[in-house]
């Protein structure tokens, strides 16, 4: 059995990037040479995802417009013998099938992942947060779904964070199965550092099982009317198996101010070409 559909919600409202989110996405904000919401994208189709299900909300058209055909683009490209430039943005519309689904009103993650339910249907789902980049060998998702084939249930990524950041995260706790792979029998969502039942803060990739709308569905809206996934997660750890893996990969989480220049510096580094240059910038910076 393959992964064959993931969510990407991006229907938020980008609040923390303001003013730079006031007319454009924040997923579409780059990351050196790329919109962040292209890294995830590309993540899902590198773990052979055929569909991909992205959640949007108002003000988001440059989301669409980006993974489109650019015919206008594409034209002026080719007469003025631009090949290379070319095969990229023809490579981004080719990229793979999106479907778009309106979120009406932000009512936070889970409610966004509810959105999709119609066109998942019953079987198992990948879930990808494009606030979260992670540059790894092997596809993020992938090590999920290899989890999720060898023990079943649901999958949730995790990594150790200071016990000072636990507030920002779902943290998970459990019995460990082996050195990367947990059997969680704990979810609170963003605990107070002195209540944090460990240190694994959930980070934005899951692979989950069909029977979450169902816990979606029941689970009762917070104090902002939002739909949390953690509560849900909880509720389905009551019924059946959910797993929290330690991934192979270095993660940016380009939802802060300092984790996108960090994203931004990191993938410009690797560039053969920028790579050289943007060390000597940074080698001649004040401070």
């Amino acid at each position: 059995m393959e992964l064959r559909k993931v969510i990407i919600p991006a229907a938020g409202l980008g609040t923390r990037f303001l003013p730079a989110t006031k007319a454009q996405p924040k997923e579409m904000l780059p990351v050196f040479d790329k919109p962040a919401i292209q890294y995830v994208v590309e993540e899902a189709v590198a773990a052979g995802v055929s569909e991909i299900i992205v959640i949007t909300g108002r003000n988001k058209q440059a989301i669409e417009n980006h993974f489109d055909k650019s015919l206008e683009l594409e034209g002026y490209l080719r007469r003025h013998g631009q090949a290379s430039m070319l095969r990229q943005v023809r490579r981004i519309s080719e990229l793979a099938d999106l479907i778009y689904i309106r979120q009406k009103v932000p009512r936070g993650l889970g409610d966004a992942v509810l959105c999709a339910r119609s066109v998942v249907g019953d079987e198992p789902f990948g879930l990808l947060l494009a606030d979260d980049l992670i540059d790894s060998r092997v596809p993020a998702i992938a090590q999920l779904w290899e989890v999720y084939r060898k023990f079943g249930g649901s999958v949730v990524a995790v990594m150790k964070v200071p016990r000072s950041l636990v507030s920002s995260y779902g943290v998970a706790a459990g019995k460990w199965l082996n050195p990367k792979v947990m059997r969680v029998s704990k979810l609170v969502e963003k605990p107070s550092p002195g209540r944090a039942p460990s240190r694994y803060g959930i980070v934005g990739r899951y692979v989950l099982s069909p029977r979450i709308f169902e816990m979606l569905e029941r689970t009762r809206r917070g104090a902002r009317g939002e739909i949390q996934l953690t509560d849900a997660l909880k509720a389905l750890a009551r019924v059946e198996p959910v797993h929290a893996v330690m991934f192979d990969g270095i993660r940016y989480d380009v939802g802060s101010k300092p984790g996108y220049v960090a994203a931004c510096i990191a993938f410009a580094l690797k560039d053969p070409v920028v790579g050289p240059v943007i060390r000597k910038l940074i080698s001649k910076l004040p401070g």
